[in-house]
């Protein structure tokens, strides 16, 4: 299971865990954290703008993320990659898979230090997206 937090278009979220997360694929379903008993929320994917893999639900409160190459651990490994959300959300980070004309990429953010290990961006979500 990945804990993930699915981010819509219109701001809505959906926090918890899916096992059948597919880029080819058009739905897959999440079931919520916390929330045990309940019924696995199906998620469409051209309704989101990023699904998020992080490492715990809670983030920090404290820490402010950055969009910056830096720190003593080599970067992930693939092309550097800035992606502006439709939202004006920037996000930096590397990417071994961007093809422009997909309806999505993988990308492991920059500050490897955050909560978000990596993510699916929604290509019809961004604003711009720019190899670096």
């Amino acid at each position: 299971m990945n804990k993930v937090v699915a981010r819509f278009r219109d701001g809505r979220m959906v926090k918890g865990s899916t096992s059948d997360f597919v880029p080819a694929k058009d739905v897959f379903h999440v079931a919520p954290a916390g929330a045990a008993g309940t019924r696995p929320t199906l998620i469409h994917v051209k309704d989101l703008k990023a699904i998020f893999f992080v490492k715990d639900f809670a983030g920090r409160a404290d820490y402010t993320p950055t969009n910056e190459f830096a720190g003593e651990r080599p970067a992930p490994a693939g092309r550097r990659i800035k992606v502006v959300f439709s939202d004006g959300e920037l996000l930096v980070g590397t990417t071994q898979a961007y093809q422009p004309g997909r309806p999505g990429f993988f990308m492991v953010p920059a500050d490897q230090a955050a909560n978000i290990e990596r993510c699916y961006v929604v290509t019809a979500s961004t604003s711009e997206v720019t190899l670096l």
